[in-house]
């Protein structure tokens, strides 16, 4: 985020962003059924997450609870956190022996802009879900793990 008028602006710092972040995942996004928040609270550089995202409706994925793992190494917000699912799920842009959301795959991580934020990256998989490529594919049994 930017700050400023005119020709000036202001870049926000890393651990202001990632505070501004982890307020708005403690208070919860739009409908609940995308969610994140700090890995390990003694984690001072902010850079473990995990995120969680409850299938959308009228695909295979409705009503499965997806656990992910979101690393914001020195350079996030200029450069994408690594996304990694947790949850076992069958998806076109996602690695099926690692769990890797695959940054070539994934529209958002290869055109990426430092406005994004892990929220954005969480609705985005949810639409991936329900997006004609993944809507009927066939899923691995809920509760299995990478």
């Amino acid at each position: 985020m930017t700050i400023g008028s005119g020709g000036s602006s202001i870049v926000v710092p890393r651990n202001f962003r990632l505070l501004e972040e982890l307020e708005r995942g403690e208070k919860g996004i739009g409908d609940g059924t995308v969610s994140y928040g700090m890995d390990d609270s003694d984690d001072t550089y902010m850079r473990s997450w995990t995120g969680t995202i409850i299938g959308p409706h009228s695909s295979v994925h409705d009503g499965r609870i997806y656990q992910l793992k979101l690393f914001c190494d020195k350079d996030y917000p200029e450069k994408p956190p690594s996304v990694r699912f947790h949850s076992r799920i069958n998806m076109t842009c996602v690695n099926h022996e690692t769990g890797v959301v695959e940054s070539k795959k994934f529209g958002m991580l290869v055109n990426w802009q430092r406005a994004y934020t892990m929220e954005d990256i969480l609705k985005q998989l949810k639409k991936e879900m329900a997006a004609p490529q993944n809507r009927k594919l066939v899923q691995p049994p809920e509760g299995t793990f990478f």
